[in-house]
């Protein structure tokens, strides 16, 4: 048995779908512990390509039962649509819960979304207009909608009816759009709730039960460390936690049970939408080579992700701040063309040498970033199944990212496809500690 919580290690992107299918395998449940439909998980292996958003990675194998906590917020028409599609792939979906303490993401949380972000005056936030940062402000300001309350008819009426004038007090008086409509609303997403009944469950017994049972449970992040509310590039951040800190709360768990904590890292660095990014490439031939061998377009409408070299002093921090126990280097294979590549290992602040996160986005904006370089190794990675087959310089690349995170790196993904990684540490052994910290588990 291990509980083991999995993070996007960068500002998201990093290949969190692949690696936790991989893990899955040996996984008894599966948990996505925050974030919404704004995440987009891909996974491809022989049977096909599937695109997660809200849907846990784990879906894929027949023997795990997958879980969308209760830190998710939820799109129903969304999660419905999603279910349709990998039912029509021939995926079993009726493992998957749905935690009755969810928040619902409502009609006017995609309108107020819109409109938000439409009168920011000066650079926007380019955030998905999905609903997901006001039906974070509505959880913490206790008027959200839980997924229970879809359940009870009547209830969820009288709730809605007050909630309702309020937020459309706000759209016509405010914004001067027209109102919404209760008798809509109501009836469309009592019958969504309906149509999720026999998914939504009290998934925290269910996983206090496992933990009982001695089982292998994986907590999944949706979004990138450094687009956490608190920690992250703010304001350019998601609206949940994406730490490992908030990986329990999120699915329902007592802190104490996480035995490891892992994150993953491109092996290079790359950033969707408006935010600084201090190791960011402006050589167009360098950054074409990146997008263009790593695929870097977004999951959810093909826009370019912006791409760097691998940011040490940002990877250092969230390894820090998370207390990883070890690093996940996907896409290396991206890396396979480069004569030189590079590491940034500092920032230039103003002229000061600085080994930290500045906090204010204009710090950040204005760090150069101080080189390493080091030597590229020009050879074809694909296929390669052992660490002991890389070649020396990419061996060298994997040496130094360790000492600049200060963590151990346990797996190394070379392709999309599953199956393409080299193991070097075993991520789901059985705990051998007794402690519940076991920082550098792996050393």
């Amino acid at each position: 048995m291990a509980v083991v919580a999995v993070i996007g290690a960068q500002w998201g992107d990093e290949g969190k779908g692949k690696v936790v299918d991989e893990l899955s395998m040996r996984a008894d449940y599966v948990v996505r512990y925050q974030g919404g439909n704004n995440a987009g998980h891909r996974v491809v292996h022989d049977g096909g390509e599937f695109s997660f958003h809200l849907v846990p990675s784990g879906i894929l194998f027949p023997n795990t039962t997958c879980i969308i906590g209760n830190g998710v917020v939820v799109d129903p028409k969304a999660l419905l649509d999603e279910l349709a599609l990998l039912q029509a792939q021939g995926i079993d979906v009726s493992r998957l819960y749905i935690s009755e303490r969810a928040h619902v993401v409502m009609p006017y949380h995609f309108v107020l979304d819109r409109l938000e972000e439409e009168s920011r005056i000066g650079e926007k936030l380019e955030g998905t207009p999905r609903g997901i940062a006001p039906a974070y402000v509505d959880k913490h300001a206790r008027t959200g909608i839980r997924m229970a309350e879809l359940l009870d008819v009547d209830a969820f009426r009288a709730k809605l009816s007050m909630i309702l004038q309020q937020k459309n007090r706000m759209i016509t008086q405010i914004y001067g759009q027209p109102a919404l409509s209760l008798e809509e609303i109501h009836g469309e997403y009592f019958k969504y709730g309906q149509q999720l009944y026999s998914h939504v469950a009290d998934t925290q017994k269910m996983l206090l039960d496992a933990l009982s049972e001695h089982k292998t449970i994986l907590l999944e992040g949706a979004q990138g460390a450094l687009l956490d509310i608190d920690f992250g590039t703010y304001p350019y951040v998601t609206s949940s936690s994406t730490m490992a800190a908030n990986a329990a709360v999120g699915a329902g768990l007592p802190p104490r049970c996480i035995d490891r904590v892992v994150g993953i890292y491109k092996a290079y660095t790359t950033r969707i939408g408006s935010g600084p990014m201090p190791t960011e490439i402006f050589d167009a031939a360098t950054a074409d080579v990146l997008r263009e061998r790593g695929h870097e377009y977004k999951i959810h409408n093909g826009r370019e992700r912006r791409c760097g070299w691998f940011d040490g002093v940002a990877g250092r921090f969230i390894a820090q701040i998370n207390g990883l126990d070890a690093a996940v280097i996907t896409k290396l294979d991206v890396l396979d063309t480069l004569p030189t590549i590079k590491i940034c290992t500092a920032y230039s602040l103003r002229g000061q040498t600085i080994h930290s996160l500045p906090a204010a986005p204009n710090d950040l904006a204005a760090c150069e970033p101080i080189y390493e370089e080091v030597e590229g190794w020009q050879s074809n990675t694909s296929g390669i199944s052992t660490y002991d087959e890389l070649p020396a310089a990419a061996k060298n690349y994997l040496k130094r990212l360790e000492e600049v995170l200060e963590t151990p790196i346990v797996m190394v993904s070379l392709s999309p496809q599953r199956g393409q990684t080299i193991q070097i540490q075993d991520i789901l052994a059985e705990p051998t500690y007794d402690n519940h910290y076991p920082r550098n588990a792996f050393k």
